[in-house]
């Protein structure tokens, strides 16, 4: 456990044992997660939004498509 000071600028330095623990490199992306009183740090492993498009890529569908089908459904309806 490690101690840091809040800059003017509201950065922090992580402590070296939390950096070695962790494995934190230089340009690693992090997300800051609030529960109650507490604020976790956690390394992000991939790039999230490049995850979140890989969630498409088992379509057949694409995104035009399946809008047009879905407003054709929806003219459909009584």
């Amino acid at each position: 456990m490690g101690i840091s000071k809040v800059t003017r600028n509201f950065q922090v330095t992580l402590p070296q044992d939390i950096r070695e623990l962790k494995h934190f490199k230089v340009g690693d992306k992090i997300i800051f997660v609030a529960r109650d009183n507490c604020v976790e740090i956690i390394k992000v492993e991939k790039d999230a939004i490049k995850a979140a498009a890989g969630l498409w890529s088992d379509f057949k569908e694409t995104g035009e498509h399946y809008q047009r089908r879905l407003r054709k459904e929806w003219s459909r309806r009584p």
